[in-house]
């Protein structure tokens, strides 16, 4: 069975994810879920203050879910420029060495040396209805790697613990697909014949009886539950 071949994470439930969508083959440009932020410069004034907390109040002051990894240490010591949310956000990552994903939902910020790398051995599927899939299901991001390794069927995927996350969490679940597909076109068709003979009939499936029970009401002999036509 084709599987990660670095140690998989644990699953979690994908935000969309339908049997249709795995057939799209499609390449689209990469984008992750938008992180809306207001263009209004944020003031948020820092004379001593611990990161994650910095980071956790940014969060409450836009109503955003955020999610700061233990790994994420230091202080902010001094005033901070009046940037918009997302520069201001981008300005900490750059000085603090850390890498920042938005699933849609949630706002994960990791250490930058908490980075995950995974090579995914690509064998029932295709690289561009992976890359499809990850783009339709807005995964992808253009900070961090997804790309086939050429000539081994391998994928390199880089980036922080949650984009990585989701995208084994797709891997996995096109692999599923496809592999209950083949099964079910590899899984031979039953040939079901019923044979009426007075007031037994008998179920044959495959060309061997199955069953045979007594009727209530007499019939005529007769294949498939249809009368014989008299004989003249």
């Amino acid at each position: 069975m084709p599987r990660t071949l670095i140690q998989p994470v644990t699953l979690h439930v994908l935000r969309l994810l339908c049997a249709g969508f795995f057939l799209s083959t499609g390449i689209h440009p990469a984008h992750a879920v938008p992180l809306s932020l207001p263009a209004t410069p944020y003031r948020y004034t820092v004379l001593d203050q611990e990161l994650a907390a910095a980071l956790q109040e940014f969060g409450n002051n836009l109503n955003i879910r955020v999610n700061i990894s233990p790994a994420v240490k230091g202080r902010i010591r001094g005033r901070m420029p009046d940037l918009p949310p997302r520069a201001f956000l981008d300005r900490l990552t750059n000085l603090y060495g850390l890498q920042w994903y938005y699933d849609g939902l949630v706002l994960y910020v990791s250490a930058a040396q908490e980075s995950q790398t995974r090579m995914l051995l690509m064998t029932s599927i295709r690289f561009d209805a992976f890359k499809g899939a990850l783009d339709k299901l807005d995964i992808s991001d253009e900070r961090y790697v997804v790309k086939p390794v050429p000539g081994n069927g391998l994928v390199f995927v880089s980036g922080p613990p949650r984009f990585v996350a989701l995208v084994e969490q797709t891997f996995n679940g096109l692999v599923a697909e496809a592999q209950a597909q083949t099964h079910i076109a590899a899984t031979p068709k039953e040939s079901v014949l019923i044979l009426f003979r007075g007031s037994s009939t008998t179920v044959v499936r495959d060309g061997r009886p199955d069953a045979s029970y007594s009727s209530d009401i007499p019939q005529q002999d007769s294949v498939g539950g249809k009368p014989e036509l008299g004989k003249k």
